[in-house]
């Protein structure tokens, strides 16, 4: 599968699971072809049998390379992003949770979901959108809530692209992210607040904004719930002193972004 396909596969079990996203994409993509995808993110758990590096070598057999690191200490989160070989090709963010830096209780929930992983899962390129290979409780959801909302949203929904980002450089209609978000909040859209509404400016070069992720039903082993899903980003990049744009990622700007899929906020 080369990465045109992948991201494809990605994209429509993507907005299976976040409806909102297709009406802001046709909203958006209005008066011009198609609009280009910045980059996609996706989480994971930092043990041996689904980590970071379990994630990235499918990217990396089609053509993506380890490009910087990040981390979130307050989160604790590290991440890496890659970018193909392509350079319009989109960027991936993989971020994974530092259990070794979480309680005995996050740790023993999450130990008993990954358990449940059958051997070799990660071999095959369709587990990045095959969702939970777990089942989880709304019990144990609850109850990561309570350290890691990281760690409940991948309870429930496992491995999706947990966002797309639309490059605002590539949209003919709107030549700022401030008129982006002033379009999407003319349409009913509630945006991510945390931190402000545009995350970064000129000066680090990336500024990004985000819609709040989606309400979903979910089946738990003992009930279903409404929760979080997944939510749509908006990324705008400035040039470097070299004159190419920036393909970075600002940490601070992305500790916020995480948070459009927290409870209580979407």
């Amino acid at each position: 599968m080369n990465h045109i396909e992948l991201f494809e596969n990605l994209w429509n079990d993507y907005i299976k699971i976040t409806p909102s996203a297709k009406k802001v994409h046709a909203i958006l993509s209005a008066d011009q072809k198609d609009i280009i995808n910045d980059h996609i993110a996706l989480r994971t758990f930092n043990h041996p049998s689904i980590g970071l590096n379990k994630l990235a070598k499918h990217f990396e057999d089609c053509g993506y390379e380890a490009k910087a690191d990040y981390e979130f200490k307050e989160k604790k989160l590290v991440a890496k992003h890659y970018e193909h070989k392509d350079p319009e090709a989109p960027k991936v963010f993989i971020s994974e949770l530092l259990l070794e830096q979480c309680s005995d209780s996050l740790r023993n929930i999450v130990n008993t979901l990954i358990e449940q992983v059958p051997d070799n899962y990660c071999d095959a390129s369709s587990f990045l959108y095959g969702g939970a290979p777990w089942k989880a409780s709304y019990e144990d959801y609850q109850n990561l809530l309570q350290e890691s909302e990281y760690a409940a949203w991948m309870s429930a929904w496992g491995y999706h692209a947990n966002h797309f980002t639309v490059s605002v450089n590539h949209l003919n209609n709107y030549d700022s992210i401030v008129a982006v978000n002033t379009k999407l909040k003319e349409e009913g859209f509630q945006l991510n607040q945390s931190g402000g509404e545009v995350k970064g400016d000129p000066s680090v070069l990336l500024e990004q904004s985000s819609t709040l992720a989606d309400q979903i039903e979910y089946s738990f082993t003992d009930g279903t719930h409404k929760i979080p899903s997944c939510f749509y980003e908006f990324a705008k990049r400035y040039p470097t002193k070299e004159g190419k744009l920036y393909t970075g990622f600002v940490a601070a700007n992305a500790d916020k972004i995480f948070e459009s899929t927290n409870v209580g906020k979407s």
